[in-house]
């Protein structure tokens, strides 16, 4: 079991130079794995379909979106988490949308949940088959937005005492386990699967915005050119990067802006046109908003010291 998960980890450290800690083993059969990630590019995870293998994935920070191998994909957020029998992941693609993520995932034997519970277990019918019928049948994933709960959770894996985080992680997944074995899954907030094609429409989209932040491009006008109904463009957009495109946008302009502040010799006003701003107080409004002071004093911060600093002027 533990080489087996050693191969999925070890695949995402391979080829994409990924972090992640070793596994931690909480019961014969069941183990914790917390991973980071860095990168714009997607990567590949491969390892043996393993119909038997329940993997729990839970999203502390950032994004993370798996391509499946049926074709569909799934976006996790914060509090988000995802279940699915590691056959139907055994051939996936991971993005990171927003270039990073922080998560953990509990890998379950499921033979072995049924065969060998561990003993608080034994008299609760929390069984492979009960959890695989429920949230992987047929090989499909679940996606479920936190609740305050299920968050209550999965936060005492990581924020719990340290010298203490091993008997919490350990009664933890037990609590876990027997929440989902009685979970109502109709009641919760299901994450939409999207196509690999819509998916590729708005990373192309996203891309054009994000690569011409001079310019401006309404709704409508995106919604023409790449033949996506405009409610389908946001929503979509927003299951997968987390944010409205104005909101996200507006980050990467501002980003982008205090690049140019920290090292060319613009003036403000130059570089609010060239983040899609006219007007350079609107400009001056909106970067003071993310970055708590105004684009002069940004670049007076930033720049001290250095000797061809530009003035803002």
């Amino acid at each position: 079991m533990k080489q087996k998960h050693h191969t999925v980890i070890s695949s995402i450290h391979d080829d994409a130079g990924k972090k992640h800690s070793a596994i931690v083993e909480l019961y014969p059969g069941i183990e914790l794995s917390f991973f980071s990630a860095s990168g714009k590019d997607a990567f590949h995870v491969c390892h043996d379909p393993l119909i038997q293998m329940l993997e729990i994935n839970y999203c502390i920070s950032g994004r993370i979106g798996w391509n499946m191998r049926n074709g569909n994909g799934i976006y996790l957020g914060p509090g988000d988490f995802s279940l699915n029998t590691m056959d139907a992941c055994g051939n996936s693609t991971i993005t990171l949308p927003n270039g990073s993520y922080e998560g953990l995932a509990i890998y379950i034997d499921l033979e072995q949940l049924s065969a060998n519970p561990p003993t608080p277990l034994a008299d609760a019918n929390v069984t492979g088959e009960l959890l695989r019928e429920k949230y992987c049948k047929d090989g499909v994933c679940t996606a479920l937005a936190g609740n305050e709960s299920v968050q209550n959770i999965f936060e005492a894996f990581y924020r719990s005492p340290e010298e203490m985080r091993l008997a919490y992680q350990k009664i933890k997944v037990l609590e876990l386990l027997l929440v989902l074995s009685r979970m109502e899954i109709s009641r919760e907030k299901a994450l939409t699967e999207y196509r690999s094609e819509q998916v590729e429409i708005i990373r192309q989209i996203h891309d054009q915005l994000t690569q011409n932040l001079e310019q401006r491009y309404s709704i409508e006008s995106l919604s023409r050119q790449f033949l996506m109904n405009p409610t389908t463009l946001k929503s979509m957009f927003k299951a997968i990067y987390g944010t409205s495109i104005a909101a996200h946008i507006r980050e990467h302009r501002m980003e982008h802006a205090a690049q140019l502040l920290q090292t060319s010799n613009l003036s403000i006003a130059d570089i609010a046109m060239k983040v899609g701003y006219d007007s350079q107080s609107r400009f001056s409004s909106v970067f003071k908003s993310q970055y708590q002071m105004l684009p002069k004093e940004y670049r007076r911060k930033h720049t001290e010291g250095i000797p061809t600093a530009a003035t803002g002027k």
